[in-house]
């Protein structure tokens, strides 16, 4: 949606309305955060997934949510065009969504252990507590590793959000 605003030249002007960045970037990415949530809720019901401890699952999502979505944002805010930020997503969904299959071969490729790290292998070790068994620290490590990074790319995408405001 940033990338949208570049492209029809009304970033600018939303930028100099009163609405404080985190206002603009909250409403820019409301909607994909519903759409995200409720996607997510389907499939799991679909599915029939139930994780060892809901509470758990859902801040990991919910968490999974803002962090994507801000690296979407990081990208749009690089990208001049549409088609830009479609193109310098891919990358970045590579990266991110390709990690869980990276760290299996960690063993052959003792540099791909890095992918461990990346939220969605988290997400994934969260997926694969079982429900009988599981201390709080299983629980805890790969929620707090999915906050870190959350909390790193909103950041960033807020910085660089408020430094494009300036080069303008």
């Amino acid at each position: 949606m940033i990338a949208e605003e570049k492209e029809r030249n009304t970033l600018r002007s939303l930028m100099m309305t009163p609405a404080t960045t985190m206002d603009v970037l909250i409403g820019k990415s409301t909607l994909v955060f519903v759409m995200s949530a409720v996607a997510l809720a389907i499939a799991t019901y679909i599915l029939g997934y139930e994780p060892a401890s809901i509470g758990a699952f859902v801040a990991a999502v919910l968490l999974s949510i803002i962090l994507y979505t801000a690296a979407g944002t990081i990208c749009g805010l690089f990208s001049k065009t549409l088609l830009d930020a479609s193109l310098s997503i891919i990358p970045v969904a590579f990266i991110f969504t390709g990690a869980p299959w990276g760290a299996l071969l960690a063993d052959d490729y003792p540099i791909l252990k890095v992918l461990d790290y990346v939220p969605s292998s988290q997400l994934v070790h969260l997926l694969k507590i079982r429900h009988i068994g599981f201390t709080t620290g299983d629980l805890l490590k790969p929620l707090l590793i999915i906050l870190a990074w959350t909390v790193v790319l909103t950041i960033v995408s807020i910085v660089l959000y408020q430094r494009r405001l300036k080069d303008e």
